[in-house]
């Protein structure tokens, strides 16, 4: 049976056409869905009885399905085990206001105001980042648009709550799911109506890709996972960096910001030892002046419940963080330093992994890292 869920507008209307209904049958559906949230058919009321039956006999509402919730005792994150039609299973995030970041200044009042979903684009990550759980796992395979955007649904339907952010910063690198991705943003800023401008793309630097962005006009914020500012140490805790060294990432970026006029957002944790000194400060402060930007500071997150092996192994926080933060701003770099939350449920940045059937208990996973490329 056709799955209605990620289906755009015109797909629906298309849908519509096929079985003798007119265009605003389609756009009726289309509101059901992402608007209105429905979870079945018989739930889409302003279709007429026969249409509905007529459309349960060859379609279907289906995303994910909720397998376990977990809420932080200390700041109320609230972390979301959802499985999928073919048992898969992905974690998402609900991160609660005042607690995205710990800056108090005015001008950063809006940021601790908001709602945020964090989600997941693909079932584990290939990338091997040395310092993210979620690579722990190897990769699977991609999300589909449908089950994107149902994260959100789900999370809003299970809490009750109106979400004001999307941030694609959960599970898998969203520019190697480009169509899917694409097309989530779509219908979260079109159907489930968040404010493209509250809507971020968070990817580990897939140059061609961010290009692809900026030409196909997709309307969300783009964030960077950088964590340093030569290719050295940054090959060494980003394999990707091989792939796209700091020249060509660079490159995408100004080309990005040239066609969408939009300022760039780094995201740099602290590492002892690792890239907190001051010359990799003086490298960033350069790095991060050539295309207008801001740059968020990631409190140091363990991933220790992944057991894993090298260089990741070795991670520690900085001791440095406080004056390297400072050391930014007084060399005029827009800092903004993110909150611990989740951390004690294993759902700040970088401790998504699913690792065991049962969720809250971690093993080390068997590690499997496909070579993949992007879906476009």
């Amino acid at each position: 049976m056709r799955n209605l869920l990620g289906l755009s507008e015109q797909e629906l209307v298309s849908l519509a056409r096929e079985v003798g209904e007119p265009d605003f049958r389609g756009r009726q559906m289309y509101q059901s869905l992402y608007s209105k949230g429905v979870s079945s058919i018989e739930e889409m009321t302003s279709l007429s009885r026969d249409f509905r039956a007529v459309l349960s006999k060859y379609a279907r509402i289906h995303g994910c399905s909720l397998s376990a919730k977990q809420i932080s005792k200390l700041d109320g994150t609230t972390k979301f085990l959802f499985q999928l039609d073919d048992g898969s299973r992905v974690e998402s995030v609900l991160i609660p206001p005042a607690s995205s970041f710990v800056d108090t200044a005015k001008e950063r009042a809006d940021e601790n105001k908001r709602l945020t979903v964090c989600v997941s684009t693909q079932v584990g990550c290939p990338l091997d980042c040395a310092f993210c759980a979620t690579a722990t796992m190897g990769y699977s395979r991609n999300l589909t648009a449908g089950e994107i955007v149902d994260q959100v649904l789900q999370v809003r339907r299970l809490t009750g709550k109106t979400i004001t952010n999307v941030v694609f910063m959960g599970m898998g690198e969203p520019l190697l799911n480009y169509d899917n991705v694409a097309k989530a943003v779509e219908l979260l800023s079109r159907g489930v109506k968040i404010a493209a401008k509250k809507i971020t793309i968070s990817t580990a630097g897939w140059a061609d890709k961010i290009k692809q962005l900026a030409d196909d006009r997709v309307k969300a914020k783009l964030a960077v996972s950088l964590h340093a500012a030569n290719d050295s140490t940054r090959t060494k805790l980003m394999p990707l960096n091989k792939r796209f060294n700091l020249e060509t990432l660079l490159s995408s970026l100004a080309h990005y910001y040239d066609r969408t006029k939009t300022r760039i957002t780094y995201e740099y944790i602290f590492f002892d030892g690792v890239n907190d000194s001051e010359r990799d400060l003086r490298q960033l402060i350069k790095l991060v002046r050539r295309v207008p930007s801001k740059v968020n500071i990631i409190p140091f997150h363990s991933i220790s419940f992944t057991h894993p092996a090298g260089l990741a192994a070795l991670l520690r926080p900085s001791p440095r963080l406080e004056q390297n933060v400072a050391m930014l701003r007084d060399n005029n770099i827009t800092v903004m330093v993110r909150s611990n939350s989740g951390e004690d449920i294993d759902a700040a940045c970088g401790q998504l992994a699913v690792t065991t059937p049962e969720a809250g208990t971690r093993r080390r996973p068997q590690r499997s890292i496909r070579k993949v490329t992007p879906a476009r």
